[in-house]
């Protein structure tokens, strides 16, 4: 096969699949850019909620018994969370079966746990609100078609490498789309080779363990997942006293000063059957942290080798912080955030620039540049407004019916009168509604005394991001309709 042949049939593959999955990828890249500081945004949804950066083994054990207390005429909870604090998120959090709860320093409950709007972002991220096994799986085939894009992009662009940093961004609009679609993409290249791999591998690894499981353990998902997660006893219901985790932490503290504990997790508490597992972030390490387990009365039960064992256990449990960006603090958070507003534009770039070349050959094509529009500037407006019914409404506010039928019906209204959504009007309203809301949270939600910095630092940043998409373009032939001299794509 000659290389013009191999380009070609490249460029070619890559349409394809970018046309296949594009929008689906948008909103994959758009959420999983917000979820990167999800810690931040619980905190930015919460901003009254008292914080504790630290809590004791005594306190720890407050905690558990508190949060069972929560289920007072309730089932009984078959496993329970008690989430340490952090950087990101300096506050205890407990979480039975029924709910979650913040506790403060002393382990006493001062909150419940009421983030709708940043669980809905996971949720659209992980599994676009489908029933989470379907979900999962159709995110992890996004994640294979990120990664066929990336070769086949490479693959029909010879010189990618070599004019990485030429920018023509003051030539015709088409070129010069097409030269940021190509630079972003190699400027971005590692960073979107790592989060598609891993998103593919954590969104499939569902399908293979059941694979797994069906072909070596009868069906068993339990014991396909016990080489890497372990196992757990059998249960006995028998009534028992809580377990002492106070002790447990303590003899993490001495047989492994250098781990941290992120969860304590309590198995069937309050049942002669129950056991600890504590997770553990390793410092300079990418695995999202090793697991302990205790028996009831805190004694060392071993671990799962996550941080010292196999390698293939390290190398799946470092693939989860590879993908979010959950190590080496906000430098690395602010990079992934980077990256993935790079991934963005690549991606809302790409039918662009399909769209135009359309136009150009006389195939019209405003509808679908249209409804385009407003999946590019629809959807985080959407997202936008989601915060706002989140805080009109509360935490049962229905966010998830409002995004995708608003997603729904501007597609409608796209198709039927391409002129009433158009980027011309989405940007600014994008723009202006952003604005509003950083300054809505700093009169009305942020506390009376003086909030946490990395709170007010998020409206600050939204207020920036709002005055950027403000700013009217630069170049005289950037805006999407504009009629220019026809070029040849690059």
């Amino acid at each position: 096969m000659s290389g013009g042949t191999l380009v070609r049939r490249a460029l070619g593959g890559h349409a394809a699949v970018g046309l296949l999955a594009g929008a689906l990828l948008y909103l994959i890249a758009l959420s999983g850019t917000l979820v990167v500081i999800h810690d931040r945004w619980q905190r930015w949804e919460q901003p009254a909620v008292a914080e504790a950066t630290t809590i004791s083994p005594a306190a720890a054990q407050a905690a558990i018994a508190a949060g069972l207390a929560q289920d007072a005429g309730k089932p009984r909870t078959t496993h329970l969370y008690l989430r340490m604090p952090t950087d990101d998120l300096p506050r205890p959090v407990v979480t039975t079966d029924h709910g979650g709860w913040y506790v403060d320093g002393t382990g006493r409950v001062v909150a419940p746990e009421a983030h709708a709007w940043t669980e809905f972002l996971i949720g659209l991220h992980e599994y676009l609100h489908l029933p989470l096994a379907w979900g999962m799986i159709v995110v992890g085939a996004l994640g294979v078609a990120m990664l066929a894009l990336i070769v086949t992009g490479v693959l029909a662009h010879p010189r990618i490498l070599r004019d990485a940093f030429r920018l023509r961004s003051r030539h015709d609009a088409q070129l010069a789309r097409a030269d940021w679609h190509n630079r972003l993409g190699v400027w971005t290249l590692p960073f979107a080779l790592a989060v598609s791999l891993t998103g593919a591998v954590i969104g499939l690894g569902s399908v293979g363990y059941t694979v797994l499981a069906r072909a070596y353990t009868g069906g068993d998902l339990a014991r396909a997942y016990a080489p890497v997660f372990g196992t757990e006893p059998t249960p006995d219901p028998a009534p028992a006293p809580l377990p002492d985790i106070a002790v447990a932490l303590r003899t993490l503290a001495t047989r492994v000063p250098q781990a941290v504990p992120t969860y304590v997790i309590v198995h069937d508490p309050g049942t002669r059957g129950q056991h600890v597992q504590i997770i553990a972030e390793h410092p300079r390490r990418l695995i999202y942290g090793d697991t302990y387990t205790f028996d009831a009365a805190g004694l060392w039960h071993g671990s799962l080798g996550l941080s010292d064992g196999a390698i293939g256990k390290q190398v799946a449990a470092s693939s989860y912080n590879l993908h979010f960006g959950n190590y080496g603090g906000l430098a690395v958070e602010l990079a992934y955030m980077l990256f993935g507003g790079a991934l963005c534009g690549i991606t809302a770039t790409g039918t662009s620039l399909w769209l135009e070349r359309r136009r150009r050959r006389g195939l019209g094509g405003d509808h679908l540049r249209a409804a385009w529009d407003w999946v590019i500037w629809g959807t985080p407006l959407l997202l936008v407004f989601a915060a706002w019914l989140r805080a009109v409404m509360g935490a049962e506010a229905p966010l998830t019916g409002m995004f995708w039928g608003g997603l729904a019906l501007g597609t409608l209204v796209a198709a039927v009168r391409p002129a009433a959504v158009a980027a011309r009007w989405l940007r600014p309203a994008l723009a202006g509604t952003i604005l509003a809301t950083a300054i809505g949270h700093l009169i009305v939600l942020r506390p009376v005394t003086a909030g946490p910095i990395a709170i007010d630092a998020i409206a600050g940043a939204a207020a920036a991001l709002a005055l950027v998409l403000l700013v009217p373009r630069l170049s005289p032939g950037a805006r999407f309709g504009q009629r220019a001299v026809p070029v040849a794509a690059e």
